[in-house]
């Protein structure tokens, strides 16, 4: 028996058989388009996705072996929602959280309903990252489209319906939308009532984990699946990654180090509105039932990527052609102790968006003639993670406490970059055997639901394994103790700058 983790991401997607044990017996992977008509604008293909899922699915079932597949389900990005007409065809592409579109109706919303009422319903206070602005955007701009909208599914769901499932959404995903009630836990009709939205086109709230169908007859032939596979309700990507880590309870924070560089920290009791508006922290639930998420994070390796591009192009292309990693001969370019470069990965704004980084807008500074690429390198590394550090000991100061971090993602693969967490955040990081703990953890979810596992937290203690613990060193902390103190000047003294001020 096995269990098929599907990982639909911004930039990329993954699909992969998953034994009992946690062993990853076949996977397979695919960048997406992310296509951008006009500046600013970012939004995805539904259907020529989910062609790309079909093929990702297709493909590591066909190499996983004879151990049959029982159950998926689908790890999935936040926000973004795909519009559906009465006959299931996609009417528009699915605009994404970092698409400018909406951004006219924060100031409309703000006047409707005060940032503490939304944060006591919702967890979260008014962004143009959610779901919510995107679909007023279409409603008033793109009116012959939204009038024949019968569904919008976030993405989880979408895949899900798609492959057979009953049309749902898990209460992690809902919440991206701005329109759900946490405590109630389901959608809010203040919030709809407010917006102007007709809560009956949306998929109804499910928890994590429950039931929701079967791959149907048709597509499981032709994907090479058996009759009869469950589909089990996913959850947000940063969720998930979670789960694949064994980050379940207080105490544990997840740090997926992709294109987002995020830490996940786990807490039961939901701290007061005010403290964590104050702090930029939001709330979410956890795919785990009874507990809550927030999210700390940047757009770390997203900097690496845009080192890789402007630094190393030559080397990467050659290392694609001979399917080889080129940031393993990157990182090994680093030098020991503190960069002599400063990177700040945005220009603090001081008005950040509750649970999502700003516009990556970043700085370099002490870059001489003489610098090597791998300065740079370590020093983007450094201002990352000093980023990191900020935006944890808000965390910190609302009660949410950490004690140990759970590393995944490709960056972990980097034991210097571990470390450096390691060291600058003052935890212990625990890498786990498996990099990819979206796919991970969504084959984990759809072990419980199907019986295979009475718990998340028995199948996280199968399929979860540690690879090596990096504790702090105490030494790396105090000689970077200058270094962090530089980098909240240059992060706070350059808003004049960028006209933030």
């Amino acid at each position: 028996m096995s269990f098929l983790g599907i990982d639909v991401g911004t930039t990329g997607l993954k699909a992969a058989v998953v034994s009992e044990e946690g062993k990853i017996l076949a996977s397979a992977y695919e960048e997406c388009e992310i296509h951008q008509p006009e500046p600013g604008w970012a939004q995805l293909d539904a259907e020529a996705v989910w062609a790309q899922i079909c093929r990702l699915i297709a493909s590591a079932v066909s190499r996983s072996g004879r151990d049959p597949v029982r159950a998926l389900a689908v790890s999935s990005l936040g926000e973004a929602v795909v519009l559906l007409g009465r006959g299931g065809e996609v009417l528009a592409p699915s605009i994404l959280n970092s698409d400018v579109r909406g951004a006219e109706y924060l100031a409309r919303g703000k006047r409707l309903i005060r940032d503490s009422r939304l944060y006591a319903l919702n967890g979260n206070t008014f962004g143009n990252q959610y779901g919510l602005t995107k679909l007023l955007w279409i409603r008033d701009h793109q009116p012959q489209v939204f009038g024949k909208v019968e569904r919008l599914l976030l993405w989880g769901s979408f895949v899900a319906w798609k492959l057979g499932a009953e049309p749902v959404v898990d209460y992690s995903l809902a919440n991206r939308t701005l329109l759900f009630d946490l405590d109630r836990e389901s959608w809010s009709l203040e919030l709809m009532n407010l917006a102007g939205l007709d809560p009956s086109k949306f998929p109804e709230p499910r928890p994590c984990g429950a039931a929701i169908g079967t791959v149907s007859t048709r597509l499981a032939a032709d994907l090479g699946l058996p009759r009869g596979v469950a589909i089990i309700n996913g959850a947000h990507d940063q969720c998930a990654s979670a789960v694949g880590c064994g980050v379940l309870d207080e105490g544990l924070a997840a740090c997926g180090m992709g294109t987002y560089t995020c830490l996940t920290p786990v807490f039961r009791k939901r701290p007061s509105p005010a403290k964590m508006i104050r702090r930029g922290l939001n709330t979410e639930h956890h795919a785990a039932p009874g507990r809550y998420v927030c999210f700390v994070f940047n757009k770390g390796g997203a900097w690496v990527r845009w080192f890789r591009g402007a630094f190393a192009q030559a080397e990467w292309q050659a290392a694609r052609k001979a399917g080889q990693d080129v940031y393993s001969r990157l990182f090994a370019e680093v030098p020991e102790g503190p960069s002599s470069v400063d990177f700040v990965p945005h220009l603090d704004s001081g008005k950040e968006a509750t649970g999502f980084p700003p516009p990556p807008l970043g700085a370099l500074a002490g870059v001489r003639p003489e610098t090597s690429r791998g300065e740079i390198l370590k020093g983007i590394v450094e201002g990352v993670t000093f980023d990191l550090r900020r935006r944890l000991e808000a965390a910190d100061a609302v009660g949410i406490r950490i004690k140990e971090l759970r590393a995944a993602g490709g960056g972990s693969q980097s034991d210097m970059w571990v470390q450096l967490c390691a060291d600058l955040l003052g935890r212990p990081v625990l890498r786990t055997h498996v990099r990819e703990a979206g796919v991970l953890g969504a084959a984990i979810i759809a072990g419980v639901g199907c019986g295979a596992f009475p718990s998340l937290e028995a199948g996280s203690a199968q399929m979860v394994s540690p690879e090596r613990l990096f504790e702090p060193q105490e030494m790396s902390r105090r000689a970077y103790a200058d270094h962090y103190q530089r980098y909240l000047e240059l992060s706070a003294g350059w808003r004049g700058w960028t006209g933030q001020g």
